[in-house]
């Protein structure tokens, strides 16, 4: 039985040693931290992410803990006027296969955690990190912050945005600051007020800044996401911040949004980064996946469904022979990169269009109040509508992807 260490235990990381498993690898999870827990509140599972789930057998798992969403709805955050919002109904489903829907962070890791620990071909080493690799051979060695090694046949680097791996592996230092700091609170369900609750996810769009809402936990919290772009000096990360500091801040927004903020407390906040997309992802039998690979900024809502949609191609084209690893993480690198930096571009571009001002942002207000639920659906079938997760190199957003299937891609090799 081959043996792959996957360093890092995110749902990224979770996710490739389900995938890897059932592939028939033993597995190792090295985490740094002593404990296996998720930070943060709210995930956006588009019907790309739950595709990836079923695909890892959890399909019925984490339908329990969703939430289906109705609409995503986008607001004029100065004058409080609708928008535009795409219905998530019946036609959005039967055209990708899936609903859309929100959880929470810490219940889809738990959902991720319980699997591997149901599953006796995963061993889960905590506060075990990885500090880097060398060659050996047909094998690669791990080389782990505690001074012990493991030798294994291939290596995952799952260890996110400040990733070990990547440092060797890649060597780009450190990731690029956004100037985007965003704010974080949950806020219980009986405390929102009856006209102000919703199972849409909602955007606020404001000058220089944005506000994002939606319920999770069942619907038993409202998950409030402001961001700013406030030149943060420095980065940090889940740094508490007191709710005058949050309400200053987005006090050019209308009364009905800033309603809601003044629901948060507990404020968290986190300064936006991220990293240049790479063409090479691959050493030998070393790999990246998930934000150790594309970190890209969250207003794409993808980067869940893209570390689950990398650990079902992982593991589709690992289903080989020892001796074919090496050239099969090199097939995953090329299938991946290409709709993985397009998705990229997208989050970085949607700045743009959330943080508009004056005429800019009625041009906006213009553009989208005439699209009809059928072009919001065609605007975003590239990327909800991915079964396959390929280089999605397909033509401009709307047009859909040229996906190829990886597992009949490898074995075309």
């Amino acid at each position: 039985m081959t043996e792959i260490v996957v360093a890092g235990a995110g749902i990224g990381g979770l996710a490739a040693a389900l995938g890897l498993a059932a592939a028939g690898h033993r597995v190792v999870v090295c985490e740094r931290n002593a404990d296996f827990t998720e930070l943060g509140a709210g995930i956006q599972l588009a019907p790309n992410g739950l595709h990836a789930l079923a695909a890892l057998g959890l399909s019925d798992e984490v339908r329990r803990i969703a939430v289906p969403v109705g609409e995503l709805r986008f607001m004029d955050g100065v004058s409080g006027a609708h928008v535009v919002s795409m219905p998530l109904d019946e036609r959005y489903r039967a055209r990708f296969g899936n609903p859309y829907v929100v959880v929470h962070r810490g219940e889809l890791y738990r959902l991720l955690l319980d699997a591997c620990r149901g599953e006796r071909r995963i061993v889960l080493r905590p506060a075990s990190p990885v500090h880097g690799y060398a060659p050996e051979g047909d094998r690669v060695r791990v080389r782990l912050g505690t001074g012990r090694e493991l030798v294994a046949d291939a290596l995952i680097g799952a260890d996110g945005l400040h990733s070990t791996v990547r440092a060797q592996l890649v060597g780009d230092g450190e990731p690029r600051t956004a100037g985007i700091t965003v704010y974080r609170s949950i806020v219980p369900v009986e405390r929102v007020p009856g006209e102000l609750r919703s199972r849409s996810v909602t955007w606020w769009a404001g000058p220089g800044r944005h506000f994002v809402h939606y319920p999770i936990a069942g619907g038993r919290y409202l998950n409030l996401a402001p961001s700013a772009e406030n030149r943060p000096t420095g980065t940090f990360s889940g740094r508490p911040v007191a709710a005058s500091e949050v309400q200053e801040e987005f006090a050019a927004l209308c009364p009905g949004a800033r309603r809601l903020l003044r629901l948060g407390t507990e404020w968290r906040a986190w300064v936006l980064v991220d990293r240049e997309p790479v063409a090479v992802w691959t050493d030998g039998r070393v790999a990246l996946l998930g934000d150790a690979a594309h970190p890209m900024l969250h207003y794409a809502a993808q980067g869940a469904c893209l570390a689950l949609e990398d650990a079902v191609v992982l593991a589709g084209l690992l289903r080989c022979a020892p001796e074919r690893i090496g050239a099969r993480l090199l097939r995953y690198n090329a299938v991946r990169r290409g709709r993985t930096a397009r998705v990229h571009r997208l989050a970085r571009a949607s700045i743009g269009l959330w943080h508009a001002r004056d005429e800019a942002a009625r041009a906006r207000n213009a553009v989208l109040g005439a699209m009809s639920a059928g072009d919001l659906h065609a605007y975003v079938a590239w990327l909800h509508g991915e079964r396959d997760f390929g280089d999605g190199q397909g033509g401009e957003p709307g047009q859909g992807g040229a996906a190829r299937p990886a597992v009949a891609a490898a074995d075309a090799e």
